[in-house]
């Protein structure tokens, strides 16, 4: 078990004092049997009522209301958590879905739904192009061709982290061979699909254990994305193309949602004479180490 803090901080800026509309926070993480939440504090400025609700996916989303004006809004979230790795990687797939292609059960079609379709564009087939070129053979071992495919990821595509909100479409990162890890979470994710997957999106933090000099990880110091496979038996397994991780520790997740654009972390609205004239996101996250 590790315990981590994670302290995130934004800060928009602006000319003149302006007026916020409501702003949705995804900035919580629920527990679960690998994850604890051991403390959260989230700090605004100016004030704010926040309200509490679960979103369509089952995340926990703040609403906030801010009561004044403001030249800077500030947004910070602290949490303490308790991280719970496997023992060695175990993915204990059902036998009937060991081998690549197979069939889901009529509940998990019915269940995964859209999390098994294609969102985006591919008009002239590339994206399943690529990934079918990691089906080797048919019958093919399912847990082999994935991590082949979250590990090639890795060795021929070019992490580039970019200032600009939004996510690249699978078309566009493949032709650059480069991205964030939201671009390689949401082509991993379409590739998946495009082989018959339930996949979807998450969003959270990554641990760097260069912090106490272990190697160093790519997408550290900012939030983090990753993508959810389905495996029939072993349930949601964690692929995280940028660092090829598989169910890995370090992954601090927050929310869960079928698409990039529901997995903002901030995102909201501002109204007057005031311009946006710059925004600071700091992220870190620090191990707590008993005495």
């Amino acid at each position: 078990m590790k315990l981590l803090t994670v302290r995130h901080a934004t800060t928009y800026r602006y000319s003149a004092p302006v007026s916020f509309g409501q702003h949705r926070l995804m900035l919580r993480p629920r527990d679960s049997h690998d994850l604890r939440l051991v403390e959260a504090e989230l700090l605004l400025s100016p004030p704010g009522t926040v309200r509490w609700m679960h979103d369509v996916f089952g995340n926990s989303v703040a609403l906030v209301d801010f009561s004044a004006a403001a030249a800077e809004l500030a947004i910070v979230s602290t949490l303490k958590i308790e991280r719970y790795a496997l023992q060695k990687l175990d993915v204990p797939i059902a036998p009937e879905a060991e081998n690549y292609p197979f069939m889901h059960s009529a509940d998990d079609r019915s269940d995964l739904g859209r999390l098994r379709e294609r969102h985006y564009p591919d008009p002239h087939g590339v994206v399943e192009a690529w990934a079918r070129q990691f089906v080797l053979e048919t019958p093919t071992n399912t847990f082999n061709l994935l991590a082949t495919m979250n590990a090639a990821m890795r060795g021929s595509f070019e992490y580039r982290a970019r200032e600009e909100e939004g996510t690249q479409s699978p078309v566009e990162t493949l032709a650059k061979k480069s991205g964030t890890c939201r671009d390689f979470a949401l082509l991993f994710i379409e590739a998946a699909r495009s082989l018959g997957f339930g996949a979807r999106f998450v969003t959270g933090y990554l641990y760097d254990p260069a912090l106490d000099g272990g190697a160093a990880m790519q997408g550290a110091g900012a939030t983090h994305a990753w993508a959810d496979i389905y495996l029939p038996g072993a349930g949601w397994v964690e692929f995280d193309p940028t660092n090829a991780l598989i169910a890995g520790e370090n992954l601090i997740r927050v929310a869960v949602t079928r698409d990039p654009s529901q997995a903002l972390p901030v995102s909201g609205s501002f109204a007057g004479e005031g311009a946006f004239v710059g925004l600071d996101v700091a992220v870190t996250v620090h191990e707590e180490h008993s005495d």
